[in-house]
């Protein structure tokens, strides 16, 4: 496999795209920064024909869907005769998300929570029902949250109850812009849930300490990664278990990765994004790039780049790379993401409660 700058901005593959930066929201609503993949898209029925298509993605994923755009190209031109180029966009999920809200003309999403595609889905972009048109809730491939530490692990960070430590300097995005950022308060929070029973009160506090040693707050998961790896700043990172296995990846010597006892099942989207392809005339093109995600090959690629497959056959093939025996709650351990938005995450709920305190 080739080394993978985990820093590495832009658009990744494809066509140039214009950037732009504005005020966005997130998995709650807040400012951020996104790469707006805009290009006109063009279809064809002939050989020589090329459609472009743009996929607006989140923050940790360049690196994947640069490699899988490649070997997609591949197949779609075996299967159709058909060019067809991808125009790559990444930020924090849910600033993405409102970018495509806001008119970015994305043909395909593939975000880091169900709930930032609802959001597009209640602009009536995409038609309901989308969560199951693919396999597995739409998530092609799965991940989790973990610990990043430096080597040495000096202040001994184990699982969740370290980072509360005094002393302890902590690097996690924002849940406002961030989809990463909100599995890793929910997971943090289940964590609480289980050591102190359910008590509410209780949780809050130690949710509240935690997030009072939180150093740096990015508006996206690979910005947190930046100012833990490039930056130095911060102990330990919360970070997605492919953040930190690309960081291992290129700095072997220099960082370790904890598991905590307790973590989250985090199942990223896709969707086509309905009104879009319509007018673009992409519709094929976007529901096979989608489809393929699900093929052996895209499947075995996730996995080569960090991510966990959802085709539990070759997800086994990975266990000498992911912890597969790791306890894992899931949304539906917070009603859905609906109901977990509603509790922890829009104006005023309990993130907001604990963070301005």
């Amino acid at each position: 496999m080739t080394q993978k700058k985990i820093w590495k901005k832009g658009i990744t593959l494809g066509v140039a795209a214009a950037l732009l930066a504005g005020s966005l929201t997130a998995c709650g609503s807040s400012s951020g920064t996104s790469s707006d993949g805009s290009a006109a898209a063009e279809s064809g029925s002939g050989d020589g024909d090329t459609i472009t298509i743009t996929n607006v993605s989140y923050d940790p994923t360049r690196e994947f869907y640069e490699a899988y755009n490649e070997i997609f190209t591949e197949y779609y031109a075996e299967e159709t005769g058909q060019t067809v180029e991808i125009v790559q966009s990444h930020g924090g999920s849910g600033s993405q998300a409102r970018s495509v809200i806001e008119g970015s003309d994305a043909d395909v999403v593939t975000l880091a929570l169900a709930h930032d595609i609802t959001l597009i889905e209640e602009a009536g972009l995409i038609e309901e029902g989308w969560i199951d048109e693919f396999e597995e809730n739409s998530s092609p491939y799965t991940s989790t949250i973990v610990f990043l530490v430096r080597a040495g692990n000096e202040k001994g960070i184990e699982d969740w109850d370290d980072l509360t430590a005094e002393g302890v300097d902590v690097i996690t995005p924002d849940p406002k812009s961030s989809g990463g950022a909100c599995w890793n308060f929910l997971a943090a929070w289940y964590y609480a849930d289980l050591l102190y029973d359910g008590d509410e009160d209780q949780m809050k506090e130690f949710v509240s300490d935690l997030y009072d040693n939180v150093l740096v707050m990015d508006s996206g998961a690979r910005g947190a990664t930046t100012t833990f790896v490039e930056n130095g700043q911060g102990d330990v990172l919360i970070a997605w278990e492919n953040e930190a296995l690309l960081a291992m990846e290129e700095y072997p010597d220099e960082y370790e990765i904890v598991t905590p006892s307790v973590s989250i099942k985090a199942e990223p989207s896709v969707a086509v994004v309905d009104e879009n392809v319509d007018d673009n005339g992409t519709r094929e093109a976007a529901q096979a790039y989608l489809e393929y995600l699900y093929s052996d090959e895209a499947q075995t690629l996730a996995g080569e780049n960090y991510y966990r497959p959802s085709n539990e056959e070759i997800l086994e093939t990975f266990s000498d790379t992911f912890d597969l025996s790791v306890n894992l709650c899931t949304i539906d351990d917070f009603g859905g993401w609906d109901q977990a938005y509603e509790d922890f995450f829009q104006d005023g709920a309990i993130f907001d409660e604990i963070y301005s305190d």
